[in-house]
């Protein structure tokens, strides 16, 4: 069984050593010490969420510290090709849910696409609306917190980025050299699995899920006139919350990455 994981603040564990203390506080030393009572000699992993894993030992824990001493430290190589969803925002939270399967599943980092179609709107308001709002922050805070919570749920030493929300047409930007960008449409002619193997090695595998109502046209013109490829994922039509989950995993199983520990 795995030991359980938990997190430092960023670059936090970059020094340590077998044999240096390292010491819990707050949240994740009452999670460690009330919610699953560790104590003096059990393991535990701690993680800075840039692919430092260090395996300690606790030597003391109270409701507010956990002090533990380091016996191994690992370094996990970020993935290539990375792994990037562009998912639309859309209701229901539908959104978070795809970003935190995906999570679970392997991508490297998430954009927020306020789509044209998007009903959400993080700026600007609803569509047609005079009224504007502008509630990005707080929002993309809540995926990274979403981010981090799942990270943690599958043990994984690199909790996925959070990037810059991407708006209507401006998705384009994500298209550039040594970057593959896979459009998933239900029109579209190229099943995912051709594309990717017939890809030549790329740096980066970016999937653009839109939202309920669909891409717009212009979206689409925008990406495929940037280099995106429009893929067919399957005969099912999957909702946006489904979408970017099930071809993350699609694309892990070409890539060779599932079914192994590699």
């Amino acid at each position: 069984m795995s030991n359980p994981l938990f997190y430092l603040d960023a670059g936090s564990l970059a020094t340590t050593a077998p044999g240096d203390a390292v010491v819990l506080t707050g949240a994740e030393a009452r999670h460690a010490a009330q919610s699953m009572r560790l104590g003096p000699g059990e393991p535990l992993d701690v993680a800075d969420g840039s692919g430092r894993r260090v395996t300690a030992t606790v030597v003391a824990a109270a409701p507010d510290r956990l002090e533990a001493t380091a016996q191994s430290v690992t370094d996990e190589p970020a993935p290539r090709p990375e792994l990037v969803l562009v998912q639309a925002l859309a209701k229901g939270d539908r959104d978070l849910m795809a970003v935190q399967a995906g999570t679970e599943l392997g991508l490297d980092a998430v954009h927020p696409w306020q789509a044209e179609r998007s009903i959400v709107r993080w700026t600007g308001g609803k569509p047609g609306k005079g009224a504007r709002t502008d509630k990005t922050a707080k929002a993309l805070a809540k995926w990274e917190a979403a981010l981090l919570a799942a990270a943690k749920q599958a043990r994984r030493t690199r909790v996925p980025e959070a990037r810059e929300m991407l708006d209507g047409v401006g998705v384009a930007s994500v298209c550039g050299p040594g970057t593959l960008v896979l459009v998933l449409h239900e029109e579209a002619q190229a099943p995912l699995g051709e594309a990717v193997a017939e890809a030549a090695a790329v740096d980066r595998i970016v999937m653009v899920v839109g939202p309920e109502g669909g891409i717009s046209p212009a979206e689409l013109t925008a990406l495929t006139q940037a280099g995106a490829v429009p893929v067919l994922l399957g005969r099912n039509v999957l909702r946006s919350s489904t979408a970017g989950p099930a071809a993350t995993a699609v694309v892990q199983q070409l890539l060779g990455r599932f079914g192994s520990r590699s």
